[in-house]
């Protein structure tokens, strides 16, 4: 048998456990509120989350066509990889990471974007030129990672291009 006095909740239970419950709340309000934010904001730490996603996105497709292609060659599979990540990535920085799909038309968005992107792509062909001088047989993984290394470096300058002169207000009057 249960001794009655146990089955009662002490007094300071029922107050740590309406303490959690609106710590969880407050929480729960607070992560709501920062997705919103990153979703919907236009401050340059909002749009810069997003661009950081999008580059993970088109990143993944660069990578798997880079692998796929390889056989081609490095340079031609780079070429492969280069465009189609960058067609999905100025897609996406148009619609999500600079919210200018009513500012800034498609064709716009691909030659301006991509005329940024062209800068990655000579980058990247260098160091894979330089990496063939160095290490003869590189495997895919090395150059994945120094690609990746030097497509975050280009990112960076990227983000604060495209935020200053292709998705702006500005774009509207060139468009």
């Amino acid at each position: 048998m249960t001794c009655p006095s146990l089955l009662r909740r002490h007094p300071a239970v029922e107050v740590v456990s309406e303490a959690a419950e609106d710590l969880r709340a407050q929480s729960e309000h607070r992560a709501a509120h920062l997705l919103q934010r990153l979703r919907d904001g236009d401050q340059g730490g909002a749009q810069f989350v997003r661009f950081a996603f999008v580059g993970a996105i088109s990143s993944v497709l660069y990578a798997v066509l880079f692998v796929a292609f390889d056989g081609i060659g490095d340079q031609p599979a780079n070429i492969v990889g280069a465009i189609a990540s960058t067609l999905l990535a100025n897609e996406l920085h148009r619609r999500l990471t600079f919210h200018a799909g009513d500012r800034v038309g498609w064709f716009t968005a691909q030659w301006e974007g991509g005329g940024l992107a062209v800068v990655g792509l000579v980058a990247t062909s260098v160091a894979l030129a330089g990496l063939d001088q160095v290490v003869v047989d590189a495997s895919w993984q090395v150059q994945v990672l120094l690609i990746g290394a030097v497509t975050g470096a280009i990112g960076a300058c990227r983000f604060v291009a495209l935020r200053a002169w292709v998705f702006t207000s500005r774009a509207l009057q060139r468009s």
